[in-house]
């Protein structure tokens, strides 16, 4: 009997993580590339609820882009039980609207390295938040140029004239 209660323990506590995983809803994504210093992280739900946030892989491949232009590395991870674990990785071209899926970050899928159209409504959230950390590095440098310009001209003031 006290095997069984542990047994039916250990289900109560991975059952919901495995549902979450199922389901593809993501803790959070890191992105890199042009105009990202370092790795941007984001947890919008609307590029974390779903595994297809980005492209509904399902709909199937497509040939390789001519030109896919710029593109962004997403890793698109969860955490369970305090242990943050990446699931997988992609590269998203918001500007074209193409999708090219690295793979899972253990294992193989049907999705491996292959190219898919982008859904066109993850296209907003992720230009939204790519401008908020935009904004969010110009300000400190913003507020410091208005310092010392009040600076200057206090200090202009303050010469005695001749």
């Amino acid at each position: 009997m006290k095997k069984f209660t542990w047994v039916i323990a250990a289900l109560l506590i991975l059952i919901p993580s495995l549902s979450a995983l199922a389901k593809g809803e993501f803790t959070y994504i890191t992105v890199s590339g042009p105009g990202i210093t370092g790795d941007l992280t984001i947890s919008d739900p609307a590029l974390t609820q779903s595994f297809f946030a980005f492209g509904d892989f399902s709909k199937g491949a497509i040939d390789t882009p001519a030109d896919p232009g710029e593109g962004y590395q997403i890793i698109r991870s969860y955490v369970v039980n305090n242990k943050e674990a990446p699931f997988d990785s992609l590269q998203y071209y918001p500007y074209t609207g193409y999708v090219y899926y690295n793979g899972l970050g253990e294992g193989s899928s049907e999705y491996d390295k292959k190219w898919f159209l982008a859904d066109p409504a993850a296209k907003e959230p992720f230009l939204s938040a790519l401008k908020q950390r935009a904004l969010l590095t110009w300000l400190p440098l913003a507020v410091l140029a208005v310092i010392l310009v009040v600076f200057f001209v206090a200090y202009r003031k303050k010469q005695p004239s001749s």
